[in-house]
Order: structure tokens, then sequence, then C-alpha cells
């Protein structure tokens, strides 16, 4: 049934909802019983000053009755259904069950959103427990200062003569252990407590480099015209706690200055306005390297494109080095990304660049345009091996590209069943 079919069967319902009889609204907004129920039953099309004295007699908007529910509440019941093949759903009315039940519709709505937020705090928990460093030097300072307590505890309680001076030896040491176990418990309780939070407890100076970055929407306007005051903007951001971090901030600032020397923020924007994303044009007339190009139109997309666009960056042993994230392609923050990325294939074809167009698993399937090429850095010299790091731009794409390469984002949460290239099983194929 059509939606705008439906606006009689709302008027309905909502009467009823509200303890109204039909005489009474008909009476109330001016029009015969007879009338009035030949248009609940959808055999009267409604609009115009009728429909909005109806709508107010209910307590309700107009756009209620004659639109029903949003079309974003109506896809959410059609994802619902998609996650559940077992049920069999009837989606053909799915419509007409979000107008005539819409607080059922939103319960049902609001349980499958809740249901996805857990899988990734889940998702989340389990990348951390599994391969945060931090947190596995945490659990072994913890586990080393409890067996050191255990021993010296052992030696006090089964030792019947012990001389004063080691007897207080002993003690002391007891004392210091305990309180360093309790500080570094203390610590890793603080650090767990934020695991479901992505901004939260930041283990490595990139990591606060890049909330820095996000916190101020990667727009460093005055810091693109000038170096003055570079060293005094990076103490003063709270982010950076440490002087390693504010060493790798001090480089990615410098280098996004030196991409602004080549391409100016206002004729780069234009640029992009006029010609998109046009590599080889933009190449060309800023004169600039295909990598630089692309960190470029990742900074820049904030303010001249449709929407963000990301990049993920990585050394020659696949190590991811930075993330400018998008929502939808999930960025590992501890394990290894999904080796199907175009940003590795560009390892192995250097200074080629890549273009592909991806769909990452998982229950929203987004499709992405992918552009990754590989650079040397540093200079080059007889007989030796160059070095390289991989740049990935992840442009977000609207509507449908039809068929693409299938990625993921780490195999721990990955439900791709039939991936060659799994390294480990995934929790989510196991109904997490």
């Amino acid at each position: 049934m059509a939606r705008d079919t439906l606006t009689g069967s709302r008027i309905r319902e909502r009467r009823a909802m509200a303890g109204i009889r039909q005489s009474e609204l008909a009476r109330e907004v001016g029009i015969s019983a007879s009338y009035l129920n030949l248009i609940e039953h959808n055999r009267r099309r409604i609009g115009g000053k009728l429909l909005v004295d109806i709508a107010q007699v209910l307590g309700v908007e107009p756009s209620l009755l004659s639109e029903g529910a949003e079309a974003a509440l109506i896809a959410t019941l059609r994802e619902a259904a998609a996650d559940a093949p077992s049920v069999q759903s009837e989606l053909d009315r799915v419509d007409e069950f979000a107008g005539r039940f819409p607080g059922w519709a939103e319960l049902i709505a609001d349980n499958h959103r809740r249901v996805g937020t857990l899988e990734r705090v889940a998702a989340t928990l389990t990348d951390r427990l599994t391969h945060d460093p931090h947190l596995a030097t945490s659990m072994h300072e913890v586990l080393t200062m409890v067996t050191a307590i255990r021993s010296t505890a052992g030696i006090l309680a089964e030792t019947k003569e012990i001389e004063p001076e080691w007897r207080n030896r002993f003690q002391r040491n007891l004392n210091e252990d305990s309180q360093r176990l309790a500080e570094s418990t203390q610590q890793l309780v603080t650090y767990l407590d934020g695991a479901g939070d992505v901004g939260a407890s930041l283990t490595s100076p990139m990591e606060e480099v890049e909330m820095m970055l996000a916190e101020h929407n990667y727009r460093f306007t005055d810091l693109e015209e000038s170096d003055e005051g570079l060293e005094a903007f990076i103490e003063a951001q709270p982010q950076l706690t440490s002087h390693a971090s504010r060493d790798v901030a001090l480089g990615v600032l410098r280098q996004l200055r030196r991409d602004a020397v080549m391409m100016p923020r206002a004729s780069f924007g234009k640029a992009m306005g006029e010609w998109g994303l046009d590599f080889p044009r933009l190449v060309k007339e800023f004169r600039a390297p295909m990598a630089a190009v692309m960190r470029r139109i990742s900074i820049l997309s904030n303010d001249f494109w449709s929407s963000p666009i990301g990049m993920v960056v990585c050394d020659g042993s696949g190590t991811l080095i930075f993330r400018k994230p998008v929502e939808g392609f999930a960025v590992p923050r501890f394990s290894a990304a999904c080796p199907k990325w175009p940003l590795f294939q560009a390892l192995n074809r250097p200074l080629r660049p890549i273009h592909q167009t991806v769909t990452v698993t998982g229950r929203d399937a987004r499709q992405f345009d992918c552009y990754a090429i590989s650079e040397t850095i540093g200079p080059l010299e007889f007989n030796e091996d160059p070095l390289y790091h991989a740049f990935m731009l992840v442009v977000p794409i609207e509507g449908d590209a039809g068929a693409t390469r299938e990625v993921g984002s780490t195999c721990r949460v990955c439900p791709s069943l039939d991936c060659v290239g799994r390294r480990e099983p995934s929790i989510l194929v196991d109904g997490i």
C-alpha cells in the first residue's frame, strides 16, 4: 500500500489512541461523521485545511498523518528485517506498519540500533583486549608485582627467625610493592573505563595527534599561512600529553604547512570545486606530488567537499601511522588492518596510482572510492633500497556503485566467512 494512501488509517489510529469518538472528531472539524468514516477507511483523499484541523484536534503534526514515519525509520525497519533472514517479515507492508503503529515501529528500530551499538562496543573491547600493547604491558606489571608481594609475604610468614635488619627490609619492600600495585591497578581500571570511547585513553603519540587534529576539524588556517607560533600552539594543546606526541604533532603540522605552500587553501578549494577529484589535473596544476595532493584533498574536504574524505597512511611494514577516519569505514586502532585494502596493494606497486571501489563488510555495507599510491621517503641513495609510505584516500559514495571489492576493518571483527586473507576467526561470526 502506498504511503500517501494511509492518511485515513493514521487518523483512525491516532483518534483511537486519543480516546475520541468518530462523531466527536467530525463535529470538531466541521464535517459529517459519514464523510470522516470514508476518510478513515482511505476511501477519500484528504489534505489542506481539513488535514491541519484534524491534526490540531488530535494533537499531532499534520506531517505525521500525511507522511507517517520518517524515511529513516522505514529504512531502519528494513535493515532490521534484513539482519534477521530466518524471520519472514512482510516487507511490502512496512510503510503501513510504521504508519499505523508508530510507537511499536520506533521501539523495533531503537532495539535494532541498540544491537548495532553493542556489537561495535564488543568489537572495540575485543580488539583492545586482544591487541592492545598498553593493556598487555599493564597486566604484566600487575602480575609481576603480585608475584613479588606474594614471595615477600611468604618469606615473612614461613621463616621463623629473621634478623631485624632483613625483616625491616622485607617489610619495606612489601609496602613499596603494594603501593605500586595499587597505583598500577587504578591506572588500568581508568584505562579500561574508556574502552568503549573512541577518543579515550590514547596509547600512542600518533593517536594523541590524531585526536588533536580532529578536535580542530583539521582546520589550521593561521598555521598554513605562517610558521610563527607553531611551537606555542602545540604546547597549548591539551590532547598532547607527552614530549613524543608534541614532536609528532610538530612534524605533521610542518608537513601541512609545506603542502599549503604548494597548494594554497583558497585556490586548491576552488580547483576541487571545478574539477572534483581529477588527480592528474590537480597534480599538473599545482606541480605537486600525488601523495601531497591526496593529503590536501583529505584536509580541505571538510570545507570544500560534500562530505569529509578520510585518509589512511602506512609505512613499508604495513603499520598504520596516520588515520583520518570517515563514517562507515572503520580503521583499527590496535590490530592489523584488512589486507585487501588498496593501501597495501600500493606498497607492491611503488609510484603507481590505484583506484578501487570497495564495499565494507558489516551491517551498513557502505561503499567507498579508494585512491592509493606509495611514494619514497627520504633521499634516494646508490645501493640502498628505498623506503616507502603508502597513502589512501577514502571517499564515501552516495547510492549503489554496483559490484565492488569487499573489504573489512580487521579480521577480528569482520563477518566475511570465505575471505582467503583471514588471519583469525571473527567474534561476529560466532554471534556476538
